[in-house]
């Protein structure tokens, strides 16, 4: 149930790339997560809390630290591979919910330790989980990515790119299983990421205030409606988030028999030669997030038209400029090569 406290994701005004990219990520995790730039006070905190509320329930292994999926037991931790020794763990739902790392955090706060004093006088391993181990089958936020420790980044990239978290301490090694969805927000004002950890993420849009006057204006009246009367004012929305959530639960299933068509690759490929992009990742990128715009529609395949909609979100940070200059193109021009392009395929 969701938190009365939390704002509705469907009660957000505008921002629809950002929430396209968030939304799309939940269909399809394999995306690769999202990076939020923009300036401040324009929803992206609020739009990534109220994403939680969204999705289903999960199935884990009852008093599991690291949240293991419930049969799942090709992927759990040594601890759950223990339990399965004596016989099948037992089973609870747990609703998905948004993790939190503080700019603060160390790795060992990120990744976890060993207790070594307990390894040495017992000679059992005893983890002492971190960040990642509770962000396992759940939703990573990082507020202000572009202010971590480059190592720190490094660190949430690798655990989320393998779906796994690999610690070792003097010799003593330990890993466990850590699936989660990277969103990342910043200010672009107050620096960068370097490219070789913009091209880790999936996914990345602009976000600004609102410019129209009425829309501007409706901001402000859903907040403070918000803020006067929280749970009178989701159960407006309870509706529109029931839908939106159907709509994630059947897209999910749809697109795990997704097959996508030599025209939605050669589509991929093409953009990204034309554009000029190094690297094999956008084009997969790119295809998988078409997989998930078409599963979210309820279609059982993609087409070359999805995978150019969602190019600028896959493109954009894997250039060294902005991708309409690069090619030599405002935008309207590359709209009309793309057209051109799609349609000799």
């Amino acid at each position: 149930m969701r938190d009365s406290h939390t704002y509705p994701f469907t009660a957000i005004v505008g921002q629809d790339e950002m929430r396209e990219a968030l939304v799309l990520n939940t269909v399809y995790p394999e995306i690769g997560g999202v990076l939020i730039r923009g300036e401040k006070g324009t929803a992206k905190s609020t739009t990534v809390r109220a994403l939680a509320g969204l999705l289903p329930d999960r199935r884990v292994v009852r008093g599991c630290t690291c949240g293991c999926t419930w049969g799942d037991w090709d992927s759990v931790c040594p601890e759950c591979r223990e339990r399965l020794s004596s016989g099948t763990p037992e089973a609870e739902t747990v609703p998905m919910k948004v993790v939190e790392l503080p700019l603060s955090s160390t790795e060992d706060r990120v990744a976890g330790t060993m207790d070594l004093e307990h390894a040495i006088s017992t000679g059992r391993k005893r983890f002492e989980p971190g960040i990642l181990a509770k962000a396992n089958g759940n939703i990573l936020y990082v507020d202000e990515v572009n202010l971590l420790d480059d190592h720190i980044v490094d660190l949430l990239l690798d655990a989320a790119a393998m779906g796994v978290n690999y610690i070792e301490r003097e010799g003593i090694s330990y890993s466990h299983p850590s699936r989660f969805m990277l969103v990342g927000t910043m200010n672009p004002e107050e620096g960068d990421l370097r490219p070789q950890l913009l091209d880790r993420f999936g996914l990345m849009v602009e976000v600004a205030g609102e410019k129209e006057e009425g829309r501007r204006m409706e901001v402000i009246r859903r907040r403070m409606g918000f803020e006067r009367d929280p749970e009178t004012f989701c159960e407006g929305y309870a509706a529109s988030e029931s839908e939106l959530r159907d709509r994630i639960v059947e897209a999910r299933n749809i697109v795990k028999e997704m097959e996508p068509g030599d025209d939605v690759l050669r589509a991929a490929v093409g953009i990204s030669l034309h554009l000029g992009v190094e690297g094999h990742r956008a084009d997969l990128t790119m295809v998988r997030t078409a997989c998930a715009r078409a599963a979210l529609d309820g279609r059982e395949s993609p087409t070359p038209r999805d995978v150019a909609a969602i190019s600028r979100m896959v493109l954009s940070h894997r250039m060294r400029r902005d991708p309409f200059q690069e090619s030599g193109l405002d935008e309207e021009g590359l709209e009309q090569w793309m057209n051109g392009f799609l349609d000799t395929l």
